[in-house]
């Protein structure tokens, strides 16, 4: 979106590094009354930025809320096209459904929706998925490459690794892992889940919509009792509060690297970075679809992204959609 004046606004006291700005200062440059800008700073503070009012100098920036802020965000971001256009919501159904609702109305490639709490947040299978308020990153990316229909679900590895790897980037106290094919855990728990949704044509790919949700400054005592001994946060893992609307940046940045490479290059390269980062290879595993369940050792992903495991009678077996426990 483009950013209102109160975003550029706040562009302005984050980019000057806690020093004053006077009103007089941004009414000039913003063309504006000093009263409008009086406004602006009010609705600021109403948001829940702190400011101090110097003495013939202006206004301070002392602090900011724990949000996903738009304006932070552009900041930020190091991307062409991925978040360059934000819709962002305190609360919302699904920001998969608003995705859907903007990809019929023409929303352009790198599109982002993004909410501080879903109602009815869901991931793979139709399943619920818990949405903490302010506590985590949920978000749907709206991505249109130029890929036929059968290769839509790579991109779902895509996305793992990105997000692994943005991981990576920021912390330093914890090694995440991706088990097969759409979770990332953090020492043997999920912290994060990865929906791709498709809208095609017969022979072309109109859009996808890669649905992210990453628990990021959870306690324990926020899931439920039945998540607690399989669910974590990044922060958890760190050991420290995280800052969100960063990890949100970097996601996007890896995101969009990673997407253009695939579509120019294919899938080798992000094999390669998913296999390094594979928690579910080499171990035992029990795959559940609607169709059947196989066990054995996860050996590899094919070309297609598909898990190929192998049974306790040498015989190989292809998973394309199921539900994976680690057995060992």
């Amino acid at each position: 979106m483009h950013l209102t004046m109160k975003d550029e606004i706040l562009q302005r006291f984050l980019k000057a590094n806690g020093e004053p700005i006077s009103g007089q200062q941004l009414a000039d440059d913003f063309q504006v009354s000093r009263t409008a800008i009086w406004k602006h700073m009010q609705t600021l503070q109403q948001e829940g930025y702190e400011f101090e009012t110097i003495k013939k100098r202006g206004y301070q920036l002392l602090s900011v809320p724990d949000k996903v802020d738009v304006g932070q965000l552009k900041q930020l971001l190091q991307t062409d096209r991925y978040g360059q256009t934000i819709h962002y919501f305190d609360k919302v159904d699904s920001t998969q459904l608003v995705a859907h609702e903007l990809v019929r109305a023409g929303a352009k490639d790198g599109t982002i929706v993004i909410a501080e709490h879903q109602t009815t947040g869901r991931g793979r299978m139709l399943r619920e998925w818990e949405s903490t308020k302010g506590k985590g990153i949920w978000m749907t990316i709206i991505i249109r490459p130029t890929i036929p229909p059968h290769q839509a679900p790579q991109f779902t590895l895509v996305a793992a690794v990105a997000i692994i790897n943005a991981m990576k980037a920021m912390f330093k106290n914890f090694t995440p892992e991706i088990k097969w094919p759409n979770d990332i855990l953090i020492n043997g728990k999920k912290t994060t889940g990865i929906l791709t949704e498709m809208i095609a044509e017969a022979d072309q790919v109109q859009a996808l919509l890669i649905g992210i949700g990453i628990n990021v400054n959870q306690q324990i005592a926020d899931f439920p009792d039945e998540l607690q001994s399989i669910a974590t946060s990044v922060s958890i893992g760190e050991g420290e509060q995280v800052d969100r609307v960063q990890l949100v940046a970097h996601v996007l940045q890896f995101l969009e690297n990673y997407s253009d490479h695939y579509v120019k290059h294919g899938f080798q390269f992000i094999k390669e970075l998913w296999e390094q980062s594979s928690g579910t290879l080499g171990k035992q595993v029990k795959a559940t679809s609607l169709r059947e369940v196989v066990e054995g050792e996860a050996i590899r992903i094919t070309e297609n992204g598909v898990l190929e495991i192998r049974q306790a009678n040498g015989e190989i077996k292809g998973v394309y959609s199921a539900d994976i426990e680690i057995l060992d």
